[in-house]
């Protein structure tokens, strides 16, 4: 029988109502959830990154995966802090996302870095989303969001700076798919 992500506790962290802390819990598994997938895409594109400035961006992606997945432990000890398991089983993750497989296998440098700017628009907005939902009921797990969120628009960072031209312009602005942000590179 698979595992829940329903198993909790008669208790929370103190200060927090059981109902609010399973209420942050609920929040923090859908962070766990999309920080799990960062970290899967982010080596997916590190295996198959090809072309110019191969070796930059590949080296680049590693401790961005390594930060990530320091990320994704402390979210789920917070959930288990908070009084529910976390789940971090792939199924879950599968069953529970909202948003499809990222969509590039190998492909050139500039199109994974085009494709992964979109990733992390989703996840820093969706991080953004819980730092908002968490702000008035549990500031620790708020900080923990907050620093977690400053991490990942660095990295985002690290990949538009390869993307924008002399301006500041995004050649890829205007794209709402990986596979279209990946083609406006080319």
């Amino acid at each position: 029988m698979a595992a829940k992500n329903t198993a909790r506790t008669g208790f929370t962290v103190p200060g927090l109502s059981l109902e609010d802390g399973r209420k942050i819990a609920t929040i923090l598994q859908g962070r766990l959830h999309s920080l799990n997938d960062l970290q899967l895409t982010l080596k997916h594109a590190h295996w198959n990154v090809v072309g110019r400035d191969f070796i930059g961006v590949h080296k680049m992606l590693d401790p961005q995966i390594l930060l990530v997945r320091a990320m994704i432990d402390e979210v789920a000890e917070r959930i288990a802090t908070l009084g529910t398991a976390p789940n971090g089983l792939p199924g879950a993750l599968v069953k529970e996302r909202d948003w499809d497989d990222y969509s590039l296998g190998r492909a050139q440098t500039a199109e994974h870095l085009a494709a992964l700017d979109l990733v992390y628009n989703g996840v820093i907005s969706s991080h953004r989303d819980a730092i908002e939902k968490t702000g008035e009921l549990d500031p620790v797990t708020q900080d923990m969001l907050i620093t977690q969120c400053a991490q990942l628009e660095l990295f985002q960072w690290f990949m538009r700076a390869h993307l924008e031209d002399p301006s500041g312009v995004l050649e890829t602005a205007s794209a709402e798919t990986e596979k279209t942000a990946a083609r406006k590179t080319r």
